[in-house]
């Protein structure tokens, strides 16, 4: 596993906390923003996108986790959540984190940049249900 510096995860910190300005929450009014660092060193962003049929919500780590996919990465290293409160990423976007590696480390912050927590996929998602379940 690659170390990541305490200036690395405050760089991932900040830039979630810098896109949540482009969430559109105009129903919950609770802005989140993302951003996924890849093995490669690329990182794509995301934001929480609410729709007034509220099960067509799209959370922010799910629209970062999407956005990499949709350009070939699928080795995640490091996401960083930010909320106003230090928010959890919801049991959908553990199981879509997951997907992709349980040991991706998650780092969640508040608004004014402080980490809340810093985990694992793994530990977010105690026996994920994983591709390799589907072996037999």
């Amino acid at each position: 596993m690659t170390t990541i510096t305490r200036q690395e995860k405050q760089l991932l910190i900040d830039l979630a906390n810098a896109v949540r300005a482009r969430a559109y929450a105009p129903y919950s009014n609770y802005a989140v923003g993302a951003a996924l660092r890849t093995r490669s060193g690329k990182i794509y962003t995301g934001v929480n996108i609410e729709n007034a049929a509220y099960p067509q919500t799209m959370c922010a780590e799910r629209v970062a986790i999407f956005k990499a996919i949709s350009e070939g990465e699928k080795d995640f290293e490091i996401i960083s959540v930010v909320t106003d409160n230090g928010g959890s990423p919801c049991g959908g976007c553990r199981q879509v984190m997951a997907e992709f590696g349980l040991d991706t480390l998650v780092l969640m912050a508040d608004g004014g940049g402080n980490v809340v927590r810093e985990t694992t996929v793994k530990e977010l998602l105690p026996e994920a249900f994983t591709p390799e379940k589907l072996k037999t």
